[in-house]
């Protein structure tokens, strides 16, 4: 048997064999779940902007007790490179609610795609941006955007996948 309880950062395993049980605190792995955090961009889900203009995506986090340690951006799956001599830039401002903006400077039709901030400690947001080149956006097709088929882990399919290698790391020990 294998019982997992939470308290709001170290994960307790309370695990038995034959007729008695033990009780393993792993102080070392600090484990934040906050079910009820999440992310949010402004203005999606679908955003249009001109050629050439800049974007400005604004991500909140919300519901979360505490800050969270990072927010990442990504563009149709992938990390975005702040790095970039391109103009990409990100200002997170960490307080009761947390806000993200990521500004790319001289939009391109490239630049269009599925972007998703990914905070440390809540769900992911995403929201579908198409840079357009003259064209008018209700002439345009266009479908649901949603966060799927980014590439981004399942937090609940992690969370399942550390509690059974953990599990594993106990039992094998014996």
């Amino acid at each position: 048997m294998l019982l997992a309880t939470f308290s709001n950062c170290w994960l307790l395993l309370l695990y038995a064999v034959g007729d008695y049980q033990q009780l393993l605190a792993i102080t070392t792995l600090r484990l934040v779940i906050f079910s009820n955090s999440k992310a949010k961009i402004i203005g999606g889900p679908t955003l249009y902007i001109n050629s050439g203009s800049t974007i400005n995506l604004t991500c909140l986090v919300m519901e979360s007790p505490v800050p969270p340690d990072y927010v990442f951006w990504y563009h149709n799956g992938k990390v975005i490179n702040y790095d970039s001599p391109r103009g990409i830039s990100v200002h997170t401002e960490k307080a009761q609610r947390t806000t993200s903006k990521l500004l790319i400077s001289n939009a391109q039709p490239s630049d269009s795609g599925n972007y998703s901030c990914v905070p440390s400690n809540a769900e992911p947001a995403a929201i579908g941006l198409h840079v357009l080149n003259g064209e008018h956006p209700a002439a345009m097709q266009h479908g649901k955007h949603t966060s799927s088929g980014t590439g981004l882990p399942n937090s609940w399919n992690m969370f399942l996948y550390l509690i059974m290698n953990i599990a594993l790391l106990v039992f094998n020990k014996r």
